[in-house]
């Protein structure tokens, strides 16, 4: 009987102490963002999350690679693109699901820490919405019709969204929101 070599596994294992540092590490993030009593740095992450904090720098290196880790796990897949058959409702679904959740304390956190970091953690956020708004408009362009440039959709839809989400003590509502659709698609 010839000898079998075992297969040599070429992707990461979906748990392990990997997986178990990450999950420690975002939610001691988490934690210290909702709690805000102090400030977020490596150490006092890796004591939340009871590793040593050469185990967190080794991993992430900064403060705002942990946080655009951490906001890649969170704005993932989190709103679902509407899909009502209408551009303008599709538009005023989003722009409500985004208002509801740029209102949420803990995401609201995470966002105005990523910000203030600077670095990639601000690209993440965007380029996550972004696409979800690019494949509304190139929906309804694949139905034949017309639709506004996504620049055009993102300095009328996300823009005012996330700066009066981050930048003042005025939350979106949903209502204020669909708002916002009125002006990039008058009549």
């Amino acid at each position: 009987m010839p000898a079998t070599t075992p297969a040599r596994r070429t992707d990461t294992r979906p748990g392990g102490r990997s997986a178990r540092v990450r999950a420690a590490v975002h939610q001691a993030v988490k934690e210290l963002l909702t709690e805000e009593a102090s400030e977020l740095t490596i150490p006092v992450v890796a004591t939340r999350a009871g590793v040593h904090p050469t185990t967190v720098y080794r991993r992430w290196g900064s403060v705002g690679e942990l946080l655009a880790d951490v906001a890649t796990s969170r704005f993932s897949g989190d709103i679902v693109v509407p899909d009502t058959g209408s551009l303008r409702a599709d538009l005023e679904r989003y722009a409500a699901d985004l208002a509801r959740d740029l209102s949420d304390p803990d995401t609201l956190a995470l966002v105005r820490a990523i910000v203030g970091a600077g670095g990639d953690g601000a690209s993440v956020c965007r380029g996550e919405r972004q696409r979800q708004l690019e494949a509304i408009l190139e929906r309804e362009q694949g139905r034949g019709h017309q639709a506004p440039t996504l620049e055009r959709a993102v300095d009328a839809l996300l823009a005012p969204l996330y700066y009066r989400a981050v930048f003042t003590d005025r939350s979106p509502t949903p209502e204020w929101a669909r708002t916002l659709v009125t002006h990039l698609l008058p009549g």
